[in-house]
């Protein structure tokens, strides 16, 4: 058995309940970006099953069971289990609470990463889908940003909309990439995130770029009245690296290879 404050994920005891009689009232559904509804379910100190109703038998990434010791006030999560086809569950049968964040992860992954994105072939004209001009996306008093300081080449650059859903509320971002050709093989690499229809990006959003381990290396985030944040770095032909854009709980990956 776990405390419910040690879990290392998203779940929080102000997630499931506030105060701990909400989880006996038989309704505490949690819902969880990119992943759906996890449900939790109470039982008391001297139970060996868990009561869970058919109506919430379909359409929940897994069920939470949450002893509550309402003497003690207090509320220790006994484990989960990913499916459930009958009202009563086994305390037994359930997993632990540890192997609830591998399942909550398998879950967000392929919603989180994009296919990857070749961009050494940006330099012969290809372009990925959902990659557009700047232009496009960006209004020309923005555009300056866009690109290096006294660049005189047009170097292969393209801007893609990003949706981190409600976190933005009504703002969008544009992720931009520009890439310029160095000596030995490498690539330099210009990562910009602007704002596509407010003057300014919300605070606390983080550009990352990960490694192939998804180890970040670099990392800038946006304070207070940003118009743009940027990552610059070098990559050697044939490395693959992660962008990461996030927002309190949202997250988009983006997956590049050189």
């Amino acid at each position: 058995m776990s405390k419910l404050m040690g879990i290392p994920t998203d779940l929080t005891a102000s997630d499931c309940w506030n105060p701990v009689t909400r989880l006996c009232a038989d309704v505490a559904d949690l819902v969880l970006p990119n992943v759906g509804r996890l449900e939790c379910r109470p039982v008391s100190v001297d139970r060996a099953t868990c009561y869970v109703p058919p109506e919430v038998w379909d359409d929940r990434a897994g069920y939470v069971v949450v002893q509550i010791d309402e003497a003690l006030q207090e509320a220790i999560v006994l484990g989960f289990t990913p499916t459930v086809n009958a009202e009563t569950l086994p305390l037994r049968s359930l997993r632990s609470p540890e192997d609830l964040i591998d399942h909550l992860y398998e879950l967000r992954q392929p919603e989180l990463v994009r296919s990857s994105v070749s961009l050494n072939q940006w330099f012969q004209g290809i372009f990925d889908g959902g990659w557009q001009t700047v232009e496009s996306l960006l209004s020309p008093s923005e555009l300056r940003f866009a690109r290096w300081k006294g660049s005189a080449i047009d170097f292969p650059r393209r801007a893609k909309l990003i949706d981190l859903g409600i976190q933005l509320s009504q703002h969008s971002v544009a992720l931009v990439i520009e890439l310029r050709p160095q000596a030995n093989q490498q690539t330099e690499i210009l990562l910009q995130v602007h704002p596509t229809n407010a003057a300014f990006l919300p605070p606390q959003l983080h550009l990352s770029v990960l490694d192939d381990a998804n180890n970040t290396f670099l990392e800038v985030r946006s304070r207070n009245a940003d118009n743009y944040i940027q990552l610059q770095f070098s990559a050697n032909v044939g490395e693959q690296f992660r962008v990461s854009i996030a927002l309190e709980d949202a997250r988009v990956i983006e997956e590049f290879v050189i």
